[in-house]
């Protein structure tokens, strides 16, 4: 059987005070696949985690459940079984020159730049043959139009140079549209995504209206995200969530990570620090 990488992708922020934009993905090689669902199945059962795992749904009552199940994903990722990519913009970037067509897709054109470059897929092949690329899209929220457009230009990757000498195959029939409450690894990767616009977003500051104080829920995220931190750190010491996880002088390690963060900066821009925080 050829080799397949299975790809799952999710959005999350589009419009955030201090950063915006965020994209995740996760890819799983095809031989460890059913493994990987049945171990992150069984430990979710095992929490009497009946229902979708998602950022949303994290209160103090189930922090401690939350913080299992997402050690035992951390856990995969360490083991580079499981690869998370998660991207990002910083709001005192501003880009330039931007046509309104630009602007009018810029959810599209950020996913496309972050399918074809984040997993660092042209670095990813030693030579055996080729492989095909499964793209499991969390629903798109955009148009029906738009995301065909959006979809026939991944599929137009598979004419890339880079991609055709790496022997990365993209096929219209591997592409897809699912529901996340049907794919657990799409469920942990909400939960890290979320915890990362939360920190980035400042919204561990959020007072509760009309007090000095913090929600119960709120506290109970920021713990929930300073635990996914620290398991990080422990893969790369001294992870900084807000910047593009470093190359180490070898532009391979973009595929050879298994966790990275990319903050998007577009090549024409200018800085506004009135966006920046304070």
């Amino acid at each position: 059987m050829s080799l397949e990488y299975v790809i799952f992708t999710d959005e999350s922020e589009k419009d955030g005070p201090f950063y915006s934009n965020f994209y995740g993905g996760i890819l799983i090689r095809s031989p460890d696949l059913l493994a990987v669902t049945a171990e992150l199945e069984q430990c979710k059962l095992r929490l009497n985690l009946h229902r979708e795992v998602k950022w949303q749904k994290v209160t103090a009552n189930y922090l401690a459940k939350y913080e299992e199940l997402m050690d035992a994903f951390v856990d995969l990722v360490a083991t580079d079984r499981v690869k998370v990519r998660i991207m990002f913009t910083q709001n005192r970037i501003v880009p330039t020159n931007r046509t309104a067509e630009q602007r009018r897709t810029t959810y599209h054109r950020l996913y496309y730049q972050f399918v074809k470059h984040a997993f660092g897929l042209p670095f990813s092949n030693d030579g055996r043959g080729n492989i095909s690329v499964r793209l499991n899209l969390d629903q798109m929220p955009e148009n029906r139009e738009q995301n065909s457009q959006f979809k026939s230009y991944i599929v137009a990757l598979d004419q890339n140079p880079q991609m055709q000498r790496a022997g990365i195959r993209f096929h219209a029939a591997r592409i897809s549209e699912v529901r996340s409450h049907d794919h657990i690894p799409l469920q942990c990767l909400d939960v890290v995504l979320g915890a990362m616009s939360f920190r980035l977003n400042d919204r561990h500051r959020a007072k509760l209206p009309g007090s000095r104080r913090r929600g119960k829920r709120t506290i109970a995220k920021e713990n929930l995200y300073r635990s996914i931190r620290r398991r990080v750190c422990a893969i790369r010491p001294n992870f900084n969530i807000g910047e593009t996880t470093g190359k180490d002088g070898d532009l391979a390690t973009l595929w050879k990570h298994p966790y990275r963060h990319w903050k998007f900066v577009p090549r024409e821009h200018e800085i506004d620090s009135s966006r920046s925080k304070k």
